[in-house]
């Protein structure tokens, strides 16, 4: 408001409100277009002539007082295109000042350029004449008063999680579902569907309707609980119901969810999974709880960029797990779970200051070398730690070999951070080195990859079903390209492949790095 009060030449609207009433309506009329006589402070000078006997020369005399200058002198035409380029939440208090700014702030102009400038509303906002829906409703009513659902989300659906973008899509503010591709097709798209929108059908105010179900859009609500946290409810659940009842209702899920009907699933713990995930996801009818979630912040230093990927998870089908990089480590957070390891929780994590270095193809495909390699590094870290905690002496010499001495300076084979040198490795040089999975590892997908950058030595979180005994087991992290990458559980004798999300989101960047930390922190306590 000072501000505001400076450019115009007039005082805070409390002020200017104080004048109004002392004045009749004539002198109020007059006023409009004309500034008040306000205190040196509330002025904008014109010009840069020092003030009276500070410059101009020893013999200069006192330097004439400019001319004042008032936005209220402007043209309407030219205060229009001003207010236009200032943020929509400033245009309130500037329409305080006084009755002439306020009228002006009533040009659908300004707001329709604040529409498109800070949500990105691409459409023809004229067509809402028609429904006598102005700009500046659509501005006040609709995306700001709900901006602050805007961006990524994890529903509390149990383990099970999710991910949902809230979006600005044309004169609606949509909320999808982000779901992985039907398993084992790591590297398709994801698929989406619509789970609320809220539109702007009349002045009165937006109106929020649920989609879950196959009847159309439906009455439903939202309620902003707290700041990076809301909740949605659907208020005609007969309209989830199918005629066929919970069999139709389980087939039809099935299809979408899984590609394929209950028939065609012959593992009978694969399908005890699924009928379990159906029942417990279906009793919320969309009557969910959102927490926000953030992307991960890059750095140049990086492996390569951070984000989200889809895994391969077994029995449990493919998942969403966010890649992110802290230091000397990486971690693969989930945002969608199961009941073994739900959502939240770090399924992998990679040490990046040992290299693993893969044998030749032929010695590759045996279990037991790979095996023995990586527990040659477990045992390493293990020395290491204990060094660290003054528990022990240094690991053997030999040991060190694949990483260079703690500490070494980049030109002598370490990174800064404790690593072999960066800059020499195949992932930044593009080379590649065959890779072929050990006979008797599965995978839910045979297309992997068969040349890798790098590997490095990583722990996998596993637990009984409920989350019972977690604990953390070696295994190998592969980097094959920029993309993808892959995991080798060797408790388990499995491999994990994950594809990168190749979507743009919009509103998902964490204000800071402690921002991002916390809320890992968060989703984690959620499942712990």
């Amino acid at each position: 408001m000072a501000v505001c009060a400076r450019l115009c030449g007039v005082g805070p609207a409390r002020g200017c409100r104080r004048r109004q009433q002392r004045r009749g309506p004539a002198e109020t009329a007059a006023a409009d277009s004309e500034p008040d006589t306000d205190p040196e402070e509330e002025r904008i000078e014109a010009g840069s002539a020092p003030p009276s006997g500070t410059g101009g020369g020893p013999c200069a005399g006192p330097s004439p007082s400019p001319p004042r200058c008032s936005l209220l002198e402007l043209p309407p035409e030219l205060l229009v295109e001003i207010f236009a380029s200032l943020p929509g939440t400033d245009l309130p208090s500037l329409a305080q000042v006084c009755t002439k700014f306020r009228r002006i702030l009533h040009t659908d102009t300004i707001w329709r350029r604040r529409c498109r400038e800070e949500y990105g509303v691409c459409e023809n906002l004229r067509k809402l004449e028609i429904t006598g829906v102005s700009c500046r409703d659509v501005y006040a009513k609709l995306l700001h008063r709900y901006r602050h659902i805007l961006g990524l989300w994890q529903p509390d659906i149990g383990p099970y999680g999710g991910l949902l973008n809230v979006v600005v899509d044309g004169l609606f503010i949509i909320g999808w579902m982000y779901l992985p591709p039907h398993d084992p097709h790591v590297d398709d798209p994801m698929r989406f569907k619509p789970l609320f929108r809220v539109h702007l059908m009349e002045r009165k105010s937006a109106t929020v309707e649920c989609m879950y179900g196959h009847k159309g859009p439906h009455n439903g609500h939202i309620q902003i609980v707290k700041k990076d946290e809301f909740s949605t409810k659907c208020n005609q659940t007969d309209h989830h119901r199918m005629s066929g009842g919970r069999q139709e209702e389980f087939r039809t899920w099935l299809r979408e969810e899984w590609g394929r009907t209950l028939e065609d699933i012959f593992h009978e713990h694969m399908q005890e999974l699924i009928l379990m995930k159906f029942i417990y996801t279906s009793q919320y009818d969309n009557c969910l709880t959102y927490r926000r979630i953030y992307l991960p912040p890059s750095r140049p230093d990086d492996l390569i960029k951070p984000g989200l990927f889809k895994g391969t998870y077994g029995s449990h089908g493919l998942e969403i797990v966010m890649l992110s990089f802290h230091g000397r480590c990486a971690r693969g957070t989930k945002i969608t779970g199961d009941p073994n390891i739900p959502a939240g929780q770090q399924t992998v994590e990679i040490d990046l200051r040992h290299r693993i270095q893969l044998p030749d193809v032929e010695n590759l495909r045996n279990f037991n070398e790979l095996s023995r390699l990586v527990l040659e590094v477990r045992e390493q870290v293990r020395q290491e730690q204990q060094q660290q905690d003054g528990e022990g002496p240094a690991p053997p010499q030999g040991l060190l070999s694949a990483r260079g001495p703690p500490g070494a300076p980049a030109e002598e084979g370490g990174d800064p951070r404790g690593g072999a040198a960066v800059a020499e490795q195949p992932a930044q040089s593009g080379q590649g080195q065959p890779f072929v999975l050990p006979v008797g590892v599965s995978s839910r997908n045979e297309d992997y990859p068969r040349t890798c950058r790098m590997c490095f030595y990583g722990t996998g979180l596993i637990a009984g079903h409920g989350f019972t005994s977690p604990e953390r087991t070696p295994g190998v992290f592969v980097l094959f390209d920029e993309d993808r990458f892959g995991f080798v559980w060797l408790e388990l004798k499995s491999f994990s492949l994950y594809s990168r999300v190749q979507a743009t989101f919009r509103n998902a960047d964490a204000p800071s790095p402690q921002a991002f930390e916390e809320m890992l922190k968060n989703i984690q306590s959620l499942t712990s």
